[in-house]
């Protein structure tokens, strides 16, 4: 039986998203990532890579070969292998989506942007099951946690008001971001339901909001002017849009100089 312990590589990260890793170091890998923050951006991001390319292909595989490709003809030049005119057939494929692919990889937001939705989804999937320590500081003490968070920050940090959509503020926390430190808010619903806005520093360009999932988990990110905002809740898309959509519209108006409140 493999050892559990030993470190996971990366072609073992590519065998889970694939589907493809033995039964037996799927739990080792899932506790790896749980701890290596960088790689379960990774992992994410290659899901993210290859839903899209599901997407953009699919159905393809059911549609006849063009003529021109097809072994037959290939064959009269010099007969190739399988494999070489199997990449042929291929490459064409890929050739004819690209500009749809890489317009996809565009609007599918950066690197940057997709690595603090990754650190947003995993403090949610942390702090939400807490039930004596979800925060640090609770919601009502709200003006003590912004001015604290804004502080340590160093810009102007806004705890969304969404007591209209049945949602109270539990509290906040102050987390290490990637590149600096994060503010996390946690909102909480009559029936013990929980949302989280996670807030982070980036230098990525202005963007719409956008939805990703993970299994029983999934967010809204966008970026405004120098910060990415996160809403984090359970994979319901409609009820979680409604809530992203509330933060947004207090939060677009958010005042861009850095903060220092005392």
């Amino acid at each position: 039986m493999p050892d559990r312990n030993l470190p996971v590589t990366e072609e073992e990260l590519h065998a889970y998203v694939d589907g493809e890793l033995p039964h037996d170091r799927r739990a080792a890998v899932e506790t790896w990532l749980a701890t290596h923050m960088d790689d379960a951006a990774r992992v994410n991001a290659w899901r993210a890579q290859a839903d899209a390319i599901r997407m953009r292909f699919a159905g393809i595989d059911s549609q006849p070969v063009p003529a021109r490709l097809t072994l037959e003809r290939i064959s009269r030049m010099r007969r190739p292998s399988i494999a070489v005119a199997a990449a042929v057939i291929l490459m064409a494929i890929v050739l004819g989506g690209a500009a749809g692919w890489w317009a996809r990889g565009a609007a599918a937001g950066g690197v940057q942007e997709r690595y603090v939705t990754a650190d947003a989804l995993r403090a949610y999937q942390l702090y939400v099951v807490e039930v004596r320590h979800p925060v640090e500081v609770s919601g009502a003490e709200r003006d003590h946690l912004v001015r604290w968070l804004s502080k340590r920050l160093d810009y102007d940090v806004v705890a969304p008001e969404l007591e209209n959509l049945g949602l109270k503020l539990v509290g906040g926390r102050l987390l290490p971001g990637r590149k600096a430190p994060a503010a996390f808010f946690m909102y909480e619903g009559s029936s013990g339901e929980r949302f989280t806005l996670y807030c982070a520093r980036s230098r990525t360009p202005d963007t719409a909001m956008r939805f990703s999932s993970e299994g029983q988990v999934a967010a809204f990110n966008w970026v405004d002017g120098d910060v990415v905002y996160v809403v984090s809740g359970e994979a319901d898309k409609d009820a979680l849009q409604k809530i992203a959509q509330a933060m947004y519209e207090q939060l677009e108006n958010r005042p861009l100089a850095p903060a220092h409140a005392s």
